[in-house]
């Protein structure tokens, strides 16, 4: 049986808060290469389904999921970010443009995490390529609480959000869980390498990323069997969260359905002097060592088993 040449060919699995976005943009420059227009479909992932978020969250997933399925309907040619598509039909309908490239690829950062996306990528497309880029789970997580915080999703302090999340019983998506599950990285590769040849699978790492983005990139066009030499424009940064002066003001307009609309209008009419009196930069935000200290502490078997997979040393990551 032949490759089906409008399937995608590579994955960018994750870890959430670890570039990913970064990867899909610039991957998206190649000629050689076609990436989803729609980042985060999700589709492989049985878990990010809608009966699965919490209550309060399940009327917005309802109209996203219906704005979805009209920009499904349309010409897919303006990117859009996050989704959850559930069907197969609507899936294929994400590379339905694709035209002759070499390398076709989506992202979507839950895979890793996912218990459900190795097994589900590897069945439909055994032969897929797998990326795979990690940072270190306690600054992966602090970045994601600070996305949490952008958002109005959240009024309580990093620790306070941790506990939350470590003693929430009954697991559905939400504003608690998940938060430090996404970085347990050993056992998430580990599934990975039980279902993909150990040559389909390419781990590499957010400081890579930071330190040398062509170099890393030059590395990944040469694992998707595209032009290794294209340079691709490394220059725009992705994702950098601005984070609310009053979080509890931020966090009741989310919760009414303001501020997301305050957050996309605020950019144009405000000046940049006017803007930075209702939000901060990012590094504004710095995390105590005592919550460095305690997640060190909770993720240190899983990153000594890691360092062992990878036989990489990951000391560095418990400093």
């Amino acid at each position: 049986m032949g490759v089906n040449r409008r399937l995608p060919n590579f994955f960018i699995v994750g870890a959430p808060k670890a570039g990913t976005t970064a990867l899909y943009a610039y991957l998206d420059q190649h000629p050689e290469v076609y990436m989803s227009p729609l980042k985060e479909p999700n589709y492989f992932a049985a878990e990010l389904r809608p009966e699965n978020f919490v209550a309060a969250d399940r009327p917005r997933i309802e109209r996203e999921m219906r704005a979805l399925e009209e920009y499904l309907r349309g010409d897919l040619r303006e990117k859009r970010f996050g989704g959850l598509v559930s069907s197969w039909e609507d899936y294929l309908l994400l590379f339905r443009n694709v035209a002759g490239e070499t390398a076709i690829g989506e992202a979507s950062a839950c895979y890793l995490w996912s218990q459900s996306a190795p097994r589900n990528i590897a069945e439909r497309i055994p032969h897929a390529r797998i990326i795979i880029n990690l940072r270190n789970p306690i600054d992966r997580a602090f970045s994601q609480y600070l996305q949490m915080v952008s958002g109005g999703m959240t009024r309580r302090s990093f620790r306070e959000q941790i506990q939350a999340n470590l003693a929430c019983g009954n697991p559905q998506f939400g504003s608690q869980w998940p938060l430090v599950e996404f970085g347990h990285y050993h056992e998430q590769i580990s599934r990975y390498l039980d279902e993909f040849p150990r040559s389909q699978v390419h781990i590499s790492f957010y400081e890579d990323l930071e330190r040398d983005p062509r170099s890393l990139l030059a590395e990944l066009f040469a694992f998707l069997g595209v032009d290794a030499d294209f340079a691709a424009d490394v220059s725009q940064r992705h994702h950098q969260p601005s984070i609310p002066r009053l979080s509890g003001a931020a966090y009741y307009l989310k919760k009414w359905g303001v501020w997301p609309y305050l957050r996309k209008l605020a950019p144009l009419p405000l000046g940049p002097r006017l803007r930075s009196l209702f939000v901060r930069s990012r590094a504004s935000l710095t995390m105590a060592e005592a919550d460095r200290r305690f997640l060190a502490d909770y993720y240190r078997v899983d990153i000594e088993k890691l360092a062992t997979l990878l036989q990489r040393d990951l000391t560095a990551w418990l400093i």
